[in-house]
């Protein structure tokens, strides 16, 4: 019996990609043996941020990096950053926002479920263009006295390219955030977005970087990565003893030293800092055309494994920017033959032994969709054997 079985929770076979509420991904043996190192001692915090940050900095190509709880409190804290700069008054007063330049432009087509960190900071978003079309100009339209930055989402780049969208920021003097937390599926964003000229950068550690799930990073302008520290680390200290790196942390930045910033919520512990490290070194070591082709191979086992099955649609689909780099599997059902409707497949597939986990985004087509990043070897055959159990429950032939 295992730890989760101990609590009565039954580990599951996840075919629906790097989502957090499956776990995220799974660390390898480096990662976890180096977490159980970092957890053997005491250390200053600051310090060890500082050198994380130079680490991931030279990986990302940035001034500077800083590494947070993860994707979302990596973006609530970069939008922290362009509303108060070094700004200690202004740190004290986040969320409140009143009267401060809080205004954080997006484009109607990159409007997402996790862009709340803007209002979770105290921003307020400024809505420009439409679902299918946002111009450089159009962005440029919306700027103002208030305005504190664009937040980028990558996946539209034909609609929209990060490259325009700095150049019209900067010429208004805005920065430009990409929040680009599940984007480490292509190896090369890693330093893409910075070289493009973004300001700061979001990624998740706990994706396809393979670190811990409660860990992510932003890299980019040094500035804004001191005003992400200060407003995030514990500020529990008497200032005239205080041995902070001065790179990171410098007071003389500062009129006053800001206390327990809108960041403290999210911080980042030794374990995973170090754990995050380790996952890096790794990603860069890794073959990603290689792993990338034995997830094609596992769907592509999976479709033959389903190519006789009466009612039964199994199909390969590329790899295309906006759903990620990685290739899918669509198993699609003959609703009307079977009597049952892509929810009551689902459910079956989830309620079974092993509970299999797909993704949701087709069900009204009677269609779940397989993401490789999160089978391990034999998931596939399991996934063929429980799709055959329950067509073969519901056909009437």
């Amino acid at each position: 019996m295992n730890v989760y079985e101990s609590l009565g929770v039954t580990p599951i076979i996840n075919a629906l990609g790097t989502f957090t509420r499956l776990g995220g991904t799974l660390m390898p043996p480096e990662v976890l043996r180096s977490m159980q190192d970092a957890a053997g001692s005491f250390v200053c915090m600051e310090e060890l941020q500082h050198a994380a940050g130079k680490v991931i900095a030279a990986m990302t190509g940035s001034e500077a990096a800083y590494v947070t709880s993860g994707a979302q409190a990596a973006l609530v804290l970069s939008v922290a950053a362009c509303i108060t700069g070094l700004d200690a008054a202004k740190m004290d007063r986040l969320p409140e926002t009143t009267g401060l330049r809080n205004q954080v432009v997006m484009a109607r087509l990159h409007r997402n479920h996790y862009d709340h960190a803007v209002e979770a900071a105290g921003g307020r978003i400024v809505e420009v263009g439409s679902e299918r079309e946002c111009r450089p100009k159009d962005l440029a339209a919306a700027f103002n006295d208030l305005t504190a930055a664009i937040l980028y989402l990558p996946g539209h780049e034909d609609r929209l390219a990060l490259t325009d969208v700095v150049s019209v920021a900067h010429r208004h003097h805005v920065p430009v955030i990409v929040d680009a937390a599940g984007r480490c599926d292509e190896p090369r964003n890693l330093t893409r977005f910075v070289a493009d000229g973004a300001d700061l950068v979001c990624f998740s550690g706990g994706k396809y970087i393979r670190g811990p799930q409660a860990s992510g990073f932003v890299c980019g302008r040094r500035d804004l990565i001191s005003a992400i520290a200060w407003q995030h680390l514990d500020m529990d200290f008497t200032p005239s003893v205080w041995a902070a790196p001065r790179e990171l942390l410098s007071a003389d930045q500062l009129a006053f030293v800001p206390r327990q910033g809108i960041g403290r919520g999210y911080k980042a512990g030794k374990e995973e800092i170090v754990g995050l490290l380790t996952a890096l070194r790794l990603y860069l070591e890794r073959d990603h055309v290689a792993e990338k082709r034995n997830c094609l191979h596992k769907l592509q086992s999976i479709c033959d494994g389903l190519l006789e099955v009466a009612h039964v649609t199994a199909e390969i689909i590329p790899a295309h920017p906006v759903r990620g780099g990685f290739p899918l599997a669509r198993i699609t059902i003959n609703r009307d033959a079977l009597g049952l409707s892509g929810y009551d497949f689902i459910r079956a597939l989830i309620q079974g032994r092993p509970s299999i986990h797909p993704g949701e985004r087709e069900l009204d087509r009677g269609a779940v969709i397989i993401h490789p990043f999160g089978l391990q070897d034999g998931d596939e055959q399991t996934i063929v054997q429980r799709v055959k159990e329950t067509v073969s429950s519901h056909s009437t032939a």
